[in-house]
């Protein structure tokens, strides 16, 4: 029999597959068949190039997995910039919820979605996992797009963007859920309950009993603010870990958004129950809300990945800028430059981040069996040379633009910076069109002065 023919062999670059302990491949080459990473290894040990339908010479450029964003609204894009400079609980209240109740539906839910994927696979995100409403028309748009997903339906004790009546928020997350496999295997879905301030004791442990019994991802956002973490201890006399705790809700499958008021008694507690964070430090930064303990969650075991969060409060969604400030951040914060080196930081957004999913034996390396989910990130750069380190340069120095080429399961998302799965002019005109009437009620909110 002969060598095998792969569909495509990328080759030529410095790999970084981010197998915990592997060294980058000069020379490297990554060989991809039936939409899985078929081998990985360096061209100068072979004697000719594999066979394949494709080849992608990529020389003077790096490949890695596709980033792994943990928690954005994607959706919210139709508001960035909308409100700015504002206190949290102002900012929802005052002008993002009445905006969302006001204009969204569920065409506009599908064409923002469509245009936060466009930002993020010209990023070099493969993998977000969403939560908001409407989330079915999300879950739509992160298919035809062709990104790697966890979707998960937006549950509050009050009215919605989708749900009118807040007594049959559990029903429609229920149904989403029940829906989820007439969609591609590279789409997840699960629940996000918005946050203990906004959801009862009884809605937050009934949803996650939905998560739980069918093994999928149970979203919250947790202690994001000062605010609300002295809130809920003077409401229910516990901090937000033990209390979350006492519903029964942290387990191996609980990813908690933010955790930035966490006591060092929360800390252990999320270590503990096997509790995953999304960290995202932008909107953090942005809202006031503070500053995370990872360095501290690390050193427990705490399982961390990265997060942009929407582009309404962050203001956009790209992981470069999420990587450089988690380095910088949390050196300054502790006053410890060794802190949060730039090959853990690459971690977090690639290996870990997919972990914090449930995705972490299908994405997050370079290694054969898993989805082909990489991109080819472009050196050749008068602010990328000269290479002496390729983590520090993905940290300290790339951006968004640096990325060439994005594939997910073996599929070309962006090719030659150019999208494949979406129509860039007509999504941009409509979004445009779209977005006159959400302007006009903005001004309403908050005119100009």
């Amino acid at each position: 029999m002969g060598s095998p023919v792969y569909d495509c062999l990328i080759y030529n670059g410095l790999v970084l597959t981010m197998a915990p302990g592997a060294m980058p491949l000069a020379h490297g080459y990554v060989a991809v068949a039936g939409g899985k990473i078929a081998a990985v290894g360096q061209t100068d040990t072979l004697q000719d190039l594999p066979a394949a339908r494709e080849r992608l010479d990529a020389q003077g450029a790096l490949l890695l997995p596709g980033l792994v964003n943990t928690h954005c609204h994607a959706p919210m894009v139709w508001f960035r910039g909308l409100a700015d400079d504002l206190p949290l609980q102002q900012w929802l209240t005052e002008f993002i919820f009445p905006a969302e109740g006001a204009w969204l539906d569920a065409d506009k839910v599908y064409r923002g979605t469509l245009l936060a994927a466009a930002e993020m696979i010209r990023g070099g995100i493969t993998t977000v996992a969403d939560g908001y409403f409407y989330e079915a028309a999300v879950r739509q748009a992160l298919s035809d797009a062709g990104l790697r997903a966890v979707v998960a339906q937006g549950v509050v004790d009050f009215p919605a963007p989708g749900v009118p009546d807040p007594t049959r928020n559990l029903a429609v997350a229920a149904e989403f859920l029940d829906t989820g496999a007439d969609y591609p295997d590279r789409l997840t879905s699960a629940v996000f309950c918005h946050s203990p301030y906004t959801c009862g004791p009884e809605t937050l442990q009934k949803a996650k009993d939905l998560t739980r019994g069918r093994g999928v991802p149970f979203f919250l956002h947790l202690a994001e603010t000062r605010e609300e973490a002295a809130s809920l201890k003077r409401r229910t006399g516990r901090s937000p870990g033990a209390y979350l705790d006492h519903l029964g809700l942290l387990d191996e499958l609980t990813v908690a958004v933010h955790a930035v008021w966490l006591s060092p008694g929360d800390q252990e507690l999320l270590a503990l129950r096997q509790v995953k964070v999304s960290h995202c430090p932008e909107s953090n930064l942005k809202l006031a809300a503070g500053v995370a303990p990872i360095p501290a969650l690390l050193k427990l075991g705490v399982t961390v990945g990265l997060g942009t969060d929407g582009a309404a409060s962050n203001n956009n969604l790209d992981l470069w800028g999420e990587m450089s400030l988690t380095a910088r951040l949390h050196k300054v914060w502790g006053r410890d430059p060794t802190l949060m080196p730039a090959a853990q930081v690459v971690a977090l957004a690639t290996r870990e981040g997919a972990q914090v999913l449930g995705l972490g034996e299908t994405t997050g390396t370079l290694t054969p069996g898993k989805a082909a989910d990489l991109i080819v990130v472009d050196v050749n750069q008068p602010h990328l040379t000269p290479l002496y380190d390729p983590y520090s340069h993905l940290v300290y120095a790339a951006r968004a633009a640096d990325v060439r080429h994005v594939m997910v399961g073996g599929r070309w998302l962006l090719s030659d910076r150019r999208f494949t799965t979406l129509d860039w002019p007509a999504l941009a005109a409509s979004v445009r069109d779209q977005c006159r009437d959400l302007a006009a009620f903005c001004r309403q909110l908050r005119p100009h002065p």
